[in-house]
């Protein structure tokens, strides 16, 4: 059946690439970017499948506008993908206020924002599938993308939080983390403070880490988004990519390796 899909931050990216994945088998996309002209490639394409918004999601007024209007222009919205959002690269000390207060808002209230608005929406039909761009950086941190690691780290508890909350109104919700991927989002997408000497070497030996073939190809993630959204039982989370599963699942041993050898210090600590 065809489906009704929301997509922020569509101008690029993984945004852009989902909606045309969903356009070309016959689903109906709202799709919101900041400028109009970036979604106009989507319209010479697709025509009246897509209904193009403009959107800063960091405007709450503005969203719930936005996707009052998308429900009344597709009848309904099935699913909401907020992938609008982008990174900060830079140590925690380098970040300037506006840089880290805009990095939160974008992406950890930007996220809120739209989720607030289409949950009545999803009420009052009844079901609903809310989809979140988080990170494999939503579930582990490395240098130099701290305040990016916090702000997915918040939409990874507000989602699922979330999850158990909507579950009876017949509204499902997934966590997508991804590995990282060859999209612009380093490139054209991202924000970078200003380097100080003294971060030199951290930002050497971050940047030195990373081989090619660590990038997925963003393609390969079409058929993993049109499984997710046509199935009957979505999982909270889901990695995207080859090296986001064993690199948790490390992290993660680590962390209880250390709650485990702490573990009779933590629980004298709750008292008698």
């Amino acid at each position: 059946m065809t489906k009704t899909i929301l997509i922020t931050g569509a101008s690029r990216g993984f945004g852009k690439l989902w909606a045309k994945t969903f356009l070309e088998r016959g689903d109906k996309v709202a799709a919101t970017a900041r400028r109009l002209s970036d979604l106009d490639d989507l319209v010479s394409e697709f025509g009246e499948l897509v209904v193009p918004i403009q959107l800063d999601v960091t405007n709450r007024n503005s969203t719930f506008e936005a996707i009052k209007y998308a429900n009344a222009a597709l009848g309904s919205i099935d699913i909401l993908i907020n992938n609008a959002g982008f990174g900060l690269f830079g140590a925690i000390e380098e970040a300037t206020e506006e840089e880290a207060r805009q990095q939160i808002e974008t992406n950890i209230f930007g996220l809120l924002w739209a989720t607030q608005a289409i949950l009545p929406i999803m009420r009052n039909q009844g079901h609903g599938h809310i989809i979140q761009l988080s990170s494999a950086l939503g579930l582990t941190a490395v240098p130099t993308l701290g305040i990016y690691s916090a702000s997915k780290f918040a939409v990874e508890g507000l989602s699922e939080s979330l999850a158990a909350e909507v579950a009876g109104f017949g509204i499902k919700v997934t966590l997508l983390e991804p590995n990282g991927f060859s999209t612009d989002w380093a490139g054209a997408s991202s924000s970078h403070s200003t380097p100080m000497d003294e971060y030199a070497g951290v930002h050497s030996a971050f940047q030195n880490n990373a081989k090619p073939s660590d990038y997925g190809d963003p393609a390969a993630t079409s058929a993993a988004l049109l499984k997710l959204v046509d199935s009957e039982n979505p999982p909270l989370r889901l990695f995207l990519g080859n090296m986001a599963y064993p690199w948790i699942k490390y992290v993660y041993e680590q962390k209880l390796a250390t709650w485990e050898e702490w573990k009779e210090i933590s629980a004298a600590a709750h008292g008698a």
